[in-house]
């Protein structure tokens, strides 16, 4: 058995009467693996740390964990960005994974069967990835998150001019940090929900882990956030809570529909009739116009792309229900996703075509590109009609 070397990726911690031995890796990386391997053997630790949540463990063990997803209730829960993007960031680990014929996150992997080999207990130390993105997802403005799936679908491309060199540079950051490094610049706040809360949540989880000799496998990017807080006072359920929607966000989502129903009112109160029927026929226009276009750009249904049409002019002044739920569920009754596209969605992310060709991604960009557009054509409409208001008053 290989001695291991006390090189800048492993670092030696104590807490209490406990040994720590904090592993840094890469999660694409080949020798992070070897390294995980041949350290807990040597070690032989009484618990091994890993920097999993329970569903991303579950995503590990359980292979056919797609079937049973229930695409109806991620629409129903308004989860369907949130989904969308998290296979995205999937999609471009996957991918560099299969470009170097290795397994996505492989040091885990390897960190959890050598532990149990040993008869170690498995500790999972990170935060629920649903927590961090949907902590993520209630502080971002609308421009903020088409930003951030513009970048994780550009993602899909870089991979392509990524060598296993820089595989190993990617050690230097989290894999989160490195899709999203250019929405960061300017979304300063992703990276203490994304990073630095995480670097809080890892450091407790590991500190407090059962055992007296514990070997925490993370990526190298969290290490020296662990240090940091390594002897902070944490608040955890701080770091669990969801934060509640902002006061301006929940506000406008009544007062803009309230604005338009004022304006048609205006409209018949001032300019009569045919002033009033012309505002609402240009707001008909252009939400159901745009909705539809949305609809189509996910290659929708036939139906899908009517209800699109007939749904958005009327969700728009509704702030209780969005566009793209209705379309999304009538995607989904419409081309029902079978066992097949479950089984082949982990394949299907990995390419543009994949995600329109698969009926289950399909309903997620049916959602979201039909929301899309039902707010692009609110945006439109309004200074059309208020157009149409001021040639009359």
């Amino acid at each position: 058995m290989p001695m291991i070397d006390n090189s800048n990726m492993i670092h030696r911690l104590t807490y209490d009467d406990k040994e720590i031995i904090l592993v840094g890796t890469a999660h694409v990386s080949r020798e992070s693996a070897e390294l995980v391997n041949a350290l807990i053997q040597e070690e032989k630790p009484d618990t091994v740390c890993v920097e999993l949540c329970p569903s991303r463990y579950q995503a590990i063990r359980q292979k056919e964990r797609w079937q049973d997803t229930d695409i109806v209730k991620v629409i129903k829960e308004k989860k369907s960005f949130l989904l969308l993007a998290n296979l995205l960031l999937a999609s471009f680990q996957k991918r560099i994974a299969k470009k170097f014929n290795i397994q996505p996150g492989a040091e885990m992997i390897q960190a959890i069967e050598t532990g149990e080999a040993i008869g170690a207990t498995i500790h999972l130390a990170d935060r629920d990835i649903r927590t961090t993105l949907s902590r993520t997802w209630r502080i971002m403005g609308l421009w903020s998150k088409l930003k951030l799936l513009f970048h994780l679908v550009l993602s899909l491309g870089r991979v392509e001019d990524i060598h296993e060199e820089d595989v190993e540079k990617m050690k230097q950051e989290d894999v989160l940090e490195s899709v999203l490094s250019e929405v960061g610049k300017s979304l300063p706040v992703l990276k203490k929900i994304l990073i630095d809360e995480r670097d809080q949540y890892l450091a407790l989880k590991i500190r407090h882990a059962p055992g007296r000799k514990i070997v925490a496998v993370v990526g190298a990017g969290h290490m020296p956030g662990i240090k940091k807080y390594w002897n902070a006072d944490i608040d955890i359920e701080a770091l669990e809570k969801l934060p509640p929607k902002g006061k301006i966000a929940r506000i406008l989502k009544w007062i803009i529909p309230g604005a338009i129903l004022l304006l048609f009112i205006s409209g018949f109160f001032y300019g009569g009739a045919k002033a009033g029927q012309d505002m609402i026929v240009w707001w008909i226009l252009a939400n159901g116009i745009l909705a539809g276009i949305g609809a189509l750009l996910a290659l929708a249904h036939p139906a899908t792309v009517v209800s699109a049409v007939v749904a958005a002019p009327l969700t728009s002044l509704n702030p209780m229900i969005a566009a793209g739920w209705v379309s999304g569920l009538v995607e989904a009754f419409s081309r029902k996703p079978k066992v097949k596209d479950l089984e082949t969605l982990p394949e299907d992310i990995l390419s543009f075509r994949g995600f329109w060709r698969n009926k289950v991604t399909r309903i997620l960009l049916v959602v979201v590109f039909t929301n899309l557009g039902s707010t692009l054509g609110t945006f439109v409409a309004f200074p059309v009609i208020l157009k149409v208001l001021i040639g009359v008053s």
